[in-house]
């Protein structure tokens, strides 16, 4: 292939080209050799030449294509340039194939005048940077990035603008502002371009605070921002639910005579439908139709206000309608998030009558809506409607029926579906066969789940980590951590990494198993994985420890996850108080208390069910203040905080307290429960207020709440203890006669206080029930 040496050059004057993309720059080429293989090699590249120096660029382009795909003259742009050893030649090379998109010819060429000591062109590498990153080959972008820096090449400020587009595509913000530094320390300034890059990284990860101060940073540096600054600011604090940010911005626009535009005004809409204030899109969308965005009356098709001046009968202005796309389906999809789902559809009906052409993504939104209202034949209806348009549904609309069908356990319509969908040439996609792996799990059809994991990988589709994650945790769900285990392994065996969820979902089997060996077992086995541990992993564990007792290693869970990085929340301190209020330790429970308040971390109802059950040792009042610190906080307690309470009152025989909360409970809408009864039985009770104590059973029977054996032992025990032993027989009685059975103790407790009360053929009675149990008396 090659020549053995490198040919020899003459170069020549040629005053008269004045393009600047010629190889020499006024100067051409001749290969000094007499072979006729040479001679063909010179004329393809003298021809190559010439269409560069007559500006002739596609038509090069295109030759430069078909001379490298032949392989007739040179079989690489390598081969050419090792022997055309011309630097300005294959830098020129280099650009004509970054612009040609012939990217591996390109990285090939870089590569070889690397190799040979040539030192490309800043214009040619930011071509090539420019069409990697189009390509979306970012991490190639960043290797080349790093090379050019090698090479002594100073990188200009369109050379670190690739670079940081990269890094940012890659979500790699850190190497990002390393960039961004590096550019300050070589005298380069940084460029608009690359702050809108970081800005739009940080937007993306809803690190607004981070992109508010770098946009001031910019202010600082005299760098003037521009609509797409501006954009990314609007569009990132919709996203994080700041409204009142977002359109700050947008006055500060106005302010500076910047321009808004469609995304702009798009950015506000979708924030605001976002946030269910679908109302509050009427200033905007009459701004935009001031604007010459939206046609005149827009506004009064979405809000049914026909005092904008549009005419009666026709909803426009009569202009030719053009309404951008996406800021329509905005608004249906906001109508619909409120439930306005007809009013949505009259919206679009309303359009098409006036020339907009609906789109699929449209129809789409509808269907979505209608699945979530639960109501699937509204949804099939506007799937029908859709292909009455001349619009065939896709994959999108397939999948959310398929998917709402799986979620209300209808899998045979789902299946049903899958067969229409590929009839009308959709092919199911792997969130088809995921939908339908979760509604068959969902059933404990882990067979058919088996099947379609088979299904998939036959037609060429590969189960993702949310397939396997959707049958491990339906197993998981169905107590089958063993079937999980094996889904687990053969996932990672068939390279699907598991993420921090899935080991989550076994983690938590675990815990509810009290299998807690095997719960840090995955535990460990994340962590070698390389997979970081999340606030649900710790919590999980913290409360699988507390729930068994072992409260220290709960706590030494809880240290060690605060020096991860990974801050404790409510729930962590929920379970740690928990775990410590079954080891019956108050003062331990009252300092976590303490803690998460002065951390900021507010307590909820849930924080109050150990605390207070705790403060059963301290006495009733320090439970009152508990109480009361939990109404101060606006918080509403629900029926396990009324039953402890009512519970402590009634130990404490203040039935009047006792019947005060009661009656504070069904006020607030809190159900009672027997719990409650119990309580209340207890109370009266305790306050030998036995002639209130049928009323309140036939007010709990009158409830649905049928007496069982813990209601009557509280009735016998207490009557015996008040030595009205006839009440207690008649509670007996009761109790015998619906097949429950009193325990021994209590029996022989009876038997005593009736043969003392002269009672010797109901003693008698309740002796013969106890010895046909084989118990003697």
């Amino acid at each position: 292939m090659g020549f053995g040496t490198r040919s020899a050059l003459r170069l020549r004057p040629n005053s008269h080209v004045n393009n600047p993309i010629s190889f020499f720059c006024s100067q051409s080429l001749t290969l000094c050799e007499s072979h006729p293989q040479h001679k063909k090699r010179l004329q393809k590249v003298q021809k190559l030449e010439t269409l560069l120096n007559r500006g002739r660029t596609i038509t090069a382009r295109r030759f430069l294509k078909s001379l490298i795909l032949s392989k007739t003259a040179f079989s690489s742009l390598s081969e050419l340039h090792a022997h055309v050893s011309k630097p300005l030649f294959s830098d020129t090379l280099l650009w004509l194939c970054s612009v040609s998109k012939m990217l591996d010819e390109a990285t090939d060429l870089y590569s070889s005048m690397r190799k040979d000591g040539f030192v490309p062109s800043t214009r040619s590498v930011n071509r090539l940077l420019r069409t990697l990153v189009a390509s979306r080959h970012f991490e190639k972008t960043l290797t080349l990035f790093a090379d050019v820096v090698d090479s002594g090449i100073r990188p200009d400020v369109v050379t670190y603008g690739k670079a940081v587009q990269a890094a940012v595509m890659l979500r790699d913000l850190d190497k990002g502002f390393e960039l961004m530094s590096n550019m300050e320390k070589e005298g380069v300034v940084p460029s608009v371009f690359a702050y809108n890059l970081i800005l739009g990284g940080l937007c993306k990860v809803r690190r607004i605070k981070d992109a508010r101060n770098l946009f001031d940073e910019m202010v600082q540096r005299n760098l003037v921002p521009n609509t797409v600054t501006y954009n990314t600011l609007i569009d990132g604090y919709c996203k994080v639910g700041d409204l009142e940010e977002a359109f700050g911005f947008k006055e500060r626009m106005k302010e500076l005579n910047v321009e808004p535009n469609l995304v702009t005004y798009n950015c506000l809409l979708n924030g605001l439908c976002g946030s269910g204030r679908v109302e509050d899109a009427r200033e905007v969308l009459l701004e935009m139709e001031g604007n010459g965005f939206l046609p005149g009356g827009f506004s009064s098709v979405v809000f049914d206000d026909h005092s904008t001046g549009a005419s009666e009968g026709y909803p426009f202005d009569g202009k030719e309608i053009r309404i951008d796309e996406r800021t329509y389906c905005i608004l249906l999809n906001g109508l619909c998030r409120v439930g306005r789902v007809e009013k949505a559809k009259e919206v679009l009906g309303k359009l098409v009558e006036n020339g907009v052409s609906p789109s699929k993504i449209s129809y789409n939104i509808l269907v979505n809506a209608h699945c979530q209202e639960d109501d699937v034949k509204k949804a099939i209806l506007t799937t029908e409607q859709m292909e009455e348009r001349g619009l065939e549904p896709n994959r999108v609309t397939f999948n959310t029926l398929i998917s709402k069908f799986c979620e209300t356990g209808e899998v045979d319509q789902a299946e049903t579906w899958v067969k229409r969908m590929t009839e009308k040439g959709v092919s199911p996609t792997v969130e088809t066969y995921n939908s339908l792996i979760n509604g068959y799990g969902q059933r404990g059809r882990f067979v058919r789940c088996f099947e379609i994991l088979e299904e998939m990988e036959k037609t060429g589709i590969k189960p993702n980590v949310i397939s396997y994650g959707s049958l491990i945790n339906c197993l998981c769900k169905d107590r089958k951590l063993l079937d999980a285990e094996i889904v687990l392994a053969d996932m990672i065996g068939r390279g699907v990494s598991p993420n921090a969820e899935i080991y989550n979902m076994l983690i938590e089997a675990s815990c509810s198993l009290n299998k807690l060996k095997d719960a840090f077992r995955f535990f460990y086995e994340m962590i070698q994985s390389g997979i970081d541990a999340t606030l649900v992993t710790y919590n999980t564990l913290i409360n699988g420890l507390g729930r068994n007792g072992r409260v220290k290693e709960a706590e030494d869970l809880f240290l060690q996850m605060a020096s991860k990085g990974c801050n404790p929340d409510v729930i962590t301190y929920n379970s740690l108080i928990s775990g410590y209020a079954k080891s019956v330790n108050t003062q331990k429970c009252l300092e976590l208390y303490d803690n998460m308040k002065m951390l900021g971390i507010k307590p909820t109802v849930g924080t109050f069910h150990p605390l207070i059950y705790a403060c059963r040792k301290e006495g009733v009042v320090t439970m009152e203040r508990m109480f009361q610190e939990m109404l101060q906080m606006d918080l509403v307690p629900d029926q396990f905080v009324y039953n402890e309470m009512i519970y402590s009152y009634a130990e404490d025989g203040n039935v009047l307290k006792a019947m005060s909360l009661h009656q504070q409970m069904v006020g607030q809408g809190v159900d009672s429960d027997k719990v409650t009864y119990n309580c209340l039985i207890l109370a009266y009770l305790r306050d030998r207020r036995v002639s209130d104590i049928k009323h309140l059973v036939d007010d709990m029977k009158a409830k649905g709440l049928v007496p069982k054996v813990d209601t009557y032992n509280i009735l016998v025990k207490g009557h015996c203890d008040l030595k009205d032993f006839n009440g207690a027989y008649f509670w007996y009685g009761e109790m015998v006669d619906k097949g429950l059975l009193l325990n021994a103790r209590m029996c022989y407790q009876l038997i005593s206080g009736l043969r003392e009360e002269g009672m010797l053929r109901e003693a008698q009675i309740v002796s013969a029930e106890l010895s046909s149990r084989g118990l003697n008396n």
